[in-house]
This record gives C-alpha cells, structure tokens and sequence, in this order.
C-alpha cells in the first residue's frame, strides 16, 4: 500500500521516480481504507530533504500511510521557501486547537544541540507538543536532538556537550533482539553518525522506564525506547541518504569550519571516492517496524487515542 501525499508535494515526484508506491489525496479518497496518519514535526532546516528522507521510510511498508507535516508555530524557517511552508505545513497551534489525533508523530532533530534546551525559541512550544502527543499520538518517535529533548522533558536526562562532533558510520549492537522494533536486525549495524552531543548509558541506566535497544562502543547509545510515553528515541540518522553525510562534511570545509573526515563512509577514508550506503536495509526495518507496531496497536477509532 502506498503513502498519501499531495502530488505537488516535491516528495510526490522524488518518491515516485525512485518505484516507491505513493497516492494522491483524490484517488486515496475512492479507498474503503483508514489510513495511519503519521505526523513530521520538522525541525530540521532543509525541509523538503527532510520530507523526501521520511515519507521514503514510512512510505515503503503494506500500510496506507497519510503524511501531514508540522511546524512549530512562531519559528520561522530561513531555508525554505515561504511558499511551500504555506502550502503544505501547518503551525502546531493549528494541529493543536483542530484535536487532531495521530497514529503516529515524528519529531525531527534541529541544528540547535550546542544551546541549553531552555534557550531555545521555540522551547515552550515544543514541550507543549511532548506532552500533547500524551493525549493525541499513538506513538512518538524522537530523532537526534529532538529525541534528546523528549528524553531531557520527560525523564531529566542530559545532552552532554563532546569535544569533537561525533561524524560518520559507525557500528552498533544490537542489545535487544527479541524487540519488535527490531524485528530482522542483524546482530551489528552501521548508523550514520552526526551530532555534537550524546546521551550516556549511565544516565539511560537510571531512568527504569528506559530500555537501550542499540548501542555503539565508538558514538555510545542510539534508539531507546520509553514504553511508558509510547515513544522511541533514536539519536543517530538512519533515515539519511547517501551522500547526506557528504553534503554535511563539503558544507563545513567550504566554509572553513574545523572538520573531520567522516569515520567509515568514504572507502579508505578518502572523501574523493563517492560514498556507499550501507544502512538503508536497517533504515527500511526499524521505520517499518515502528509502522507495523503502530498498525498492530493503534484505536480504529482516531478519537481513542491517548484514552
């Protein structure tokens, strides 16, 4: 079953070239089927990117997935055209005041990790989101720093600030193979890597409630989950593509920011050489799982949601 989108949505086009199976508004309309409705609480600044990285994951399991995107309501994005904000995103306050339930929501992370999370603009509202999706969301899944913050909102558990960014494909363990979530993992993985902050184990350890499902010895933990706020947290970037990491290292060495040569994504470390993608295997399973897991569990009836 495919992904509804709106087919002048950029990702319509992009996702449909690539064979992934996406539907109009119109023709989903003439289908006896609720779909899962999925939330993009995006944060990051290149939107559509983020759009595209997405609606290519949820969009690729047996289920009808309806994508609506969200944005915070008083930020104001500077990397993408005002236009297709207008279009296609609505402000939280909107979500908010409309009731609208959701299977499920995706929060994206942000390139803020480097402030305290209290001096963020938008920080009020985003709490107001973290505890909204309590009532009105299935399941939440917190990416990067916006996992980090769900993990510091709900549980007090803290960034800490490293002194050299945590940059490219490192391997990962698999601690938790009977969880459906990673349901098809292999026993190690390779994640792509990019943050300036991590979470530790030891503070993880403290808060019964969380569960390490993946972890690394080289960039620490990666997806925990919070069985009793429905949600995961991942804070590591499966959803990239292949030369995400690329467009991240060019970007910095163009503008003269101090940078490593990301770890283990280059062959021989030798930025000349194009890079391979060596999770979108994983990337394919966890974000299906999370759909398959919302699938199995969610109310038929979007108004029980949260009751």
């Amino acid at each position: 079953m495919p992904i509804k989108l709106p087919e002048n949505l950029p990702a319509y086009s992009v996702l449909s070239k690539e064979g992934v199976m996406v539907m109009s508004d119109d023709r989903a309309s003439h289908q006896d089927i609720r779909p899962l409705r999925i939330g993009l609480l995006n944060l990051m600044p290149k939107k559509i990117q983020t759009e595209n990285q997405f609606a290519r994951l949820i969009g690729a399991t047996p289920l009808q997935v309806e994508l609506s995107l969200i944005r915070m309501s008083e930020h104001q994005t500077r990397n993408t055209a005002a236009e297709h904000m207008e279009e296609f995103y609505r402000p939280f306050a909107d979500v908010k005041a409309s009731g609208d339930k959701f299977d499920g929501l995706i929060i994206t992370g942000a390139p803020i990790e480097h402030l305290p999370y209290e001096d963020v603009t938008y920080w009020q509202e985003l709490r107001e989101v973290f505890d909204w999706t309590q009532t009105h969301v299935h399941s939440t899944f917190g990416v990067c720093w916006g996992g980090m913050a769900m993990a510091y909102h709900f549980h007090d558990v803290p960034k800490i600030m490293l002194d050299h960014k945590a940059f490219g494909c490192f391997r990962h363990a698999n601690l938790a193979p009977a969880s459906p979530f990673l349901r098809g993992f292999s026993d190690e993985m390779v994640v792509p890597v990019s943050r300036w902050t991590e979470i530790r184990r030891e503070d993880v350890a403290q808060v019964p409630d969380l569960n390490l499902l993946i972890d690394s010895n080289e960039s620490g933990p990666c997806l925990i989950e919070d069985a009793g706020k429905r949600a995961l947290y991942v804070f590591n970037h499966f959803e990239y593509d292949r030369g995400t990491l690329k467009e991240e290292y060019d970007r910095d060495i163009a503008n003269g920011t101090p940078i490593n040569v990301p770890a283990n994504y280059y062959p021989d470390d030798d930025p000349t050489q194009p890079p391979q993608n060596r999770w979108r295997s994983h990337a394919h399973l966890l974000y299906g799982n999370w759909i398959n897991e919302i699938y199995q569990s969610t109310p038929y009836d979007l108004s029980k949601i949260g009751k």
